[in-house]
């Protein structure tokens, strides 16, 4: 009887009698769920869209309990809704991940001075905001003088470690645009490049930028239009002025709210989800085999490296042999296969992700190999020499406090939970007490990026040379005191040694020089463990061909699937295409 009155409800709506937020309420009354509702309604509509409406693509990416309204493009990407970096805003240029290319977007070329110490940018011609006004070069010295000017706002994952490099931006003319550092900055081409670009006569209007919700956001990506916006459901529609002609071929996305892995797991194996980035237990038996002619997916490991943040702030995780203890207490093997189910390896000593692994060094791979290999007995005792004495099941500090700790997870991510469950199991045969804490992901990213925390799982920063990856997990650059949002370093460490060659890196522009650079960061990260890496995090992403087609795959890599990376993901969304009828 209940599935005949929610389908009665759902017809309702379709009728006009009721709105989707009163389905979602008599549904719950029913035992139904917001998102079951939601999915209902999208399937109902499918044959909708086939008659003449909106053919919106279905999309899995975050799991909230509930959708907030926030498209503000200078906030941390994972403040913001999705596609608000890299779909709503563009970059200038884009670094593809799987081909090595790098891509003109905004710009269409690029150059540097003699001497490195300019980057100039040719916007394109003709390029529109989503309200109709020109992009001008203009815009761009705006957006980067404005993020100079408020320093709360993170920017494009990046930018603000190109930022005290910058001298000066100016707009030479109405589509040029020049860049000079205080000394030459070689990762400025992507630092500089990638920044989502916004427009001055919109936000030069805006009092306070890091409130600033941005509800109705104006942009130059294909996708500007804020459709359906309820708290259980959304959409971003195509942009009416997009600049690249013909482009995007899909109408824009829907989300409804599925708040955790299962439920977003459920609905893509019922067929509802076209585009998803999480982790699915099994995937081949729990997704694949349910309908292996559309049912796809790719999980290459170049995402980055999920890692145990150890708070260095705080005693004894202050000390490289207990934060080594720690790692070699952890059961990397046991995550991979029971956790991950062998989607990805455990990491090495460097940190690095298998998107570097034409950078590694084997040496660093050796030196550190003891401290992310299991071993209990050499843990137990580095954590005895350290003065962490052990009195039966329990270790205590030297003022008699217990070894017990939060280790923090985002709830609903499952294979997160399910390796920080391994771990604490693993850490109190150390005799440290280990609760696993689940939080929401904005209450969980507001503790980690505030270092509001002991221990906590997390990823760490990528991007076009190990560069990133070094600068955010170990450098002055990165480092914000407690209690201020840093966007990188989340476990507050700063290496002198790695700051002098991230400098000298930074200033390299021969490959060779950088490529020995890297070797000698990667030696000093096996050396000091700043985070204790876990594995290379899979680029998840799965999709379902049954109305749409071309999205990249191990068969067809011409992009990252994933829809987490930024900017990639403009790749794909502007070559996904409708099924034809």
């Amino acid at each position: 009887m209940g599935n005949d009155h929610f389908r009665q409800l759902v017809r309702l709506v379709e009728n006009g009698q009721i709105d989707r937020r009163r389905l979602v309420q008599l549904a719950a009354a029913l035992g139904f769920s917001a998102g079951a509702a939601n999915l209902a309604l999208m399937q109902s509509g499918a044959a909708a869209a086939q008659e003449g409406e909106p053919n919106l693509l279905t999309v899995s990416t975050e799991q909230p309990p509930t959708w907030i309204r926030v498209f503000n493009p200078l906030l941390a990407q994972d403040a913001s809704r999705w596609p608000t970096q890299a779909g709503i805003y563009e970059p200038m240029i884009i670094h593809n991940t799987i081909t090595g290319e790098t891509l003109p977007w905004l710009a269409s070329e690029y150059s540097y001075s003699d001497d490195n110490l300019q980057l100039t940018f040719t916007l394109r011609d003709g390029v529109l905001w989503s309200d109709g006004e020109a992009l001008t070069a203009e815009d761009v010295k705006f957006t980067f003088d404005y993020l100079t000017e408020h320093a709360a706002l993170p920017g494009t994952e990046g930018v603000r470690g190109a930022i005290p490099f910058i001298e000066s931006v100016e707009a030479t003319d109405e589509l040029t645009v020049v860049f000079t550092f205080t000394q030459v900055f070689s990762p400025g081409l992507f630092d500089v490049g990638e920044q989502m670009i916004v427009p001055q006569h919109i936000w030069s209007e805006i009092e306070d930028p890091v409130t600033f919700t941005n509800e109705n956001p104006v942009g130059t990506g294909p996708f500007t239009e804020i459709g359906t916006f309820e708290d259980q459901y959304y959409e971003v529609l195509k942009n009416p002025n997009y600049w690249q002609e013909g482009l995007p071929y899909i109408d824009g996305f829907r989300f409804p709210v599925l708040a955790t892995n299962d439920a977003a797991n459920l609905a893509m194996v019922n067929g509802e989800i076209d585009l998803a980035s999480h982790f699915v237990p099994d995937i081949e038996t729990v997704y694949i085999g349910r309908d292996p002619e559309h049912f796809n997916y790719w999980f290459p490991a170049i995402g980055a490296t999920v890692q145990l943040y150890a708070n260095t702030t705080r005693a004894p995780f202050d000390d490289v042999n207990v934060r080594k203890a720690i790692s070699m207490g952890i059961n990397r093997e046991q995550i991979v296969a029971v956790a991950m189910y062998d989607y990805t390896h455990p990491a090495d000593a460097t940190g690095l992700s298998d998107a570097y692994d034409g950078w590694r060094n084997a040496a660093a791979v050796e030196a550190g190999a003891e401290w992310v290999t299991m071993n209990v007995e050499r843990a137990n005792q580095l954590l005895d020499e350290a003065g962490l004495a052990r009195a039966g099941d329990v270790r205590r500090l030297a003022d008699g406090t217990e070894m017990s700790y939060d280790l923090n997870v985002v709830s609903g991510w499952s294979d997160w939970v399910s390796s920080c469950q391994i771990m604490a199991q693993n850490l109190g045969d150390l005799g440290i007490t280990v609760r696993v804490q689940t939080y929401d992901f904005p209450a969980w990213f507001d503790r980690v990026t505030q270092g509001d925390f002991d221990l906590s799982i997390g990823w760490s920063s990528n991007g076009p040379t190990p560069f990133n990856f070094y600068r955010g997990a170990m450098s002055s650059s990165t480092f914000v005191e407690i209690g201020e949002v840093a966007t990188e370093n989340w476990q507050r460490y700063v290496s002198e040694a790695a700051d002098e060659l991230l400098t000298r890196f930074a200033a390299a522009t021969e490959e060779a020089e950088q490529m020995e650079l890297a070797n000698q960061l990667q030696m000093i990260y096996a050396e000091e463990a700043p985070g204790i890496p876990l594995f290379p995090g899979p680029s998840w992403g799965e999709f379902n061909t049954m109305r749409f087609t071309d999205f990249p795959s191990a068969d067809n890599p011409y992009a990252v699937l994933s829809a987490y990376l930024n900017p990639d993901r403009l790749i794909m969304m502007t070559t996904i295409k409708p099924i034809a009828e």
